[in-house]
């Protein structure tokens, strides 16, 4: 069977087993954004991701109604006929829609991806006409989120002992590069015998996922899967590949997946943030030094991008 996800850019990477097993409830850590404490937020975010390399934060900023409308368009989407959709169908890049198919299962993903920012890469003919709401809910989604990224992208420098700037202007700063992937999984009675996505960490910097309320997201800790706690409202964040680089390996990137529920869809909407393409990202200098050696090589993100779908290809090979 062809998997798309092993040959797009979609941002993540096929890690480890994807056979779906038994999970636990946890509460992963919560964030109240509303806390005006600030060294608090910067130790609650630090200890979260150097732990966990996850936490959701609540009280964020995004208004609930924006969430709310994004995941109205989403889905109004979805909802059209394949033949409108296939008109943002992807072609070689990232960016469109496409829809995978599992044997014996109707469709287990179908998912469209488009860049938001900067302006300079945004290509609009992958962004939906229809329904009409759809650019301008998005423009306005994009603006509160990368405020929102760049307070957590803050609060995580503070925690390594460096300027608040450091990790974004690390990323290239209003350069780096946002990618929203609205991921739609219609329900299975298979489910047992299928998941959404496979298991992977992100290879970005950062994602901002918010979920709508089906729940599916698992987080893989402790030598076993963990559901995590569906809150109205709340942003998931995840720790990707280049965040524990460039912390040398202090912030862990987190394995997930998603599972498909037996009787409901579930719709996600993950915004990966990344660096510009030709930076060099590796371990920052200001921590590493003789007592604290560089864990990793520095790599042109787009080189180390090629890395991993090679590999993504080899291994390919050997799980057919």
């Amino acid at each position: 069977m062809d998997d798309e996800r092993n040959h797009d850019t979609s941002l993540c990477k096929q890690s480890a087993s994807s056979t779906p097993r038994g999970s636990l409830e946890l509460d992963i850590p919560v964030v109240d954004l509303s806390v005006s404490d600030e060294e608090f937020l910067v130790r609650e975010v630090t200890k979260a991701s150097e732990e966990w390399g996850i936490f959701q934060v609540v009280n964020h900023g995004i208004p609930t109604d924006l969430i709310r409308q994004l995941q109205v368009v989403g889905k109004q989407f979805f909802d059209l006929p394949e033949a409108e959709k296939e008109a943002v169908a992807k072609e070689e890049d990232i960016e469109g829609y496409k829809r995978n198919y599992l044997e014996g299962i109707k469709a287990w993903d179908e998912h469209l991806s488009h860049r938001l920012s900067p302006p300079s890469v945004i290509n609009y003919k992958y962004w939906p006409k229809n329904p009409p709401q759809y650019r301008e809910v998005n423009e306005e989604y994009t603006r509160h989120m990368k405020k929102l990224t760049e307070k957590i992208l803050g609060w995580l420098s503070e925690g390594l002992g460096l300027p608040a700037v450091a990790l974004l202007q690390n990323l290239g700063g209003e350069t780096a590069e946002y990618v929203i992937r609205v991921n739609y999984y219609q329900p299975s009675p298979k489910s047992d015998l299928a998941i959404g996505a496979a298991v992977h960490t992100d290879v970005g910097a950062i994602t901002l996922l918010v979920p709508n309320e089906v729940p599916g997201l698992q987080v893989f800790k402790d030598e076993q899967w963990l559901d995590v706690e569906y809150i109205n409202s709340a942003v998931v964040v995840f720790i990707g590949d280049q965040l524990m680089r460039m912390s040398n390996g202090r912030y862990k990137n987190v394995l997930h997946r998603a599972t498909l529920d037996k009787e409901n869809v579930r719709i996600s909407w993950p915004v990966f943030v990344a660096p510009r393409h030709d930076l060099l990202v590796g371990p920052l200098p200001e921590l590493t030094g003789d007592e604290n050696p560089p864990k990793f090589e520095g790599v042109v993100y787009k080189d180390y991008l090629h890395q991993i779908f090679e590999k993504w290809a080899v291994d390919k090979l050997y799980s057919s």
